[in-house]
């Protein structure tokens, strides 16, 4: 990323690469499909009914191909521009989304920097499932974000306007491209069908010492995931040096999640779907 990009993506929370992994995208949508093969087709390892979203928690975690997305230097470029030369990998996700995703942050962090770099699957538009975006509304503390993140939910009642009719930008894309946005930035996405193929890969700045607890406290949600580590065992056996150095952070400070998780179990009927 340029000097022009990191601006870009500090104003706005978010930024589209069109066209980034164009090269291999026929080696990810075919890691993407084995994994879901592996796994029942679906949710908690049932065929995907179309009747609601189906997720896979440590995803690429699951294929050596997929793993090395976290190798590649257009990644690796994106990740050490935004998130520091000691970013933390904190997990990833895939999924056959289903009809629309209603307005929501994946986060509200106040300090540390996190992102998630999405992979859609499919060529998506506005009006077919496109990830949408509110710029400026990752910038928590002044006031048009505030505004957001209190009245977003009753936009009806509050502004006149339903979901899809909040001014937003609408970032179509092809497979091939990629898609980077800072978590707490809104993002939404309407008239999508009911097999809507996405993956992603969530980092972060690297935690200080006298914020690991603020890390383990993050790291806890994966129990609603039934996950009893941070990451899957491919991931890590198939790991250079370099990814090694990504994980660090994280697999120093994931050991309470197996009990988490096993509390979940005896609690849920099946994983969170997200």
């Amino acid at each position: 990323m340029d000097e022009q990009q990191r601006r870009f993506f500090d104003t706005f929370g978010y930024i589209g690469l069109p066209g980034l992994l164009l090269d291999c995208i026929g080696e990810i949508i075919d890691g993407f499909e084995a994994i879901w093969a592996e796994n029942g087709g679906g949710h908690a390892g049932r065929p995907h009914e179309g009747t609601a979203r189906s997720c896979i928690a440590q995803f690429l975690d699951h294929h050596e191909r997929l793993c090395a997305l976290l190798d590649d230097p257009r990644i690796l470029g994106i990740a050490k521009a935004l998130c520091g030369d000691d970013f933390n990998y904190m997990g990833s996700d895939g999924n056959y989304y289903v009809g629309d995703t209603g307005w929501h942050s994946d986060g509200w962090h106040r300090q540390l920097r996190h992102i998630k770099i999405a992979f859609y699957l499919d060529p998506l538009t506005k009006d077919t499932g496109c990830l949408r975006v509110i710029p400026g509304s990752h910038r928590i503390g002044e006031g048009y974000t505030e505004e957001l993140q209190t009245n977003l939910r009753q936009s009806r009642d509050h502004w006149g306007v339903s979901g899809p009719e909040i001014p937003a930008i609408a970032l179509e894309t092809q497979p091939g491209d990629v898609l980077v946005f800072n978590h707490n930035t809104k993002h939404a996405a309407f008239g999508g069908g009911t097999r809507r193929r996405m993956f992603t890969m969530n980092l972060c700045e690297r935690y200080p010492d006298d914020k690991l607890q603020e890390l383990r406290d993050y790291l806890s949600g994966g129990a609603r995931f039934w996950v009893e580590r941070a990451y899957h065992d491919t991931l890590v056996a198939t790991a250079t040096p370099e990814r090694l150095r990504h994980l660090e952070q994280v697999r120093a400070n994931d050991g309470h999640l197996a009990e988490l998780a096993r509390a979940a179990r005896e609690k849920m009927n099946e994983p969170s779907r997200g």
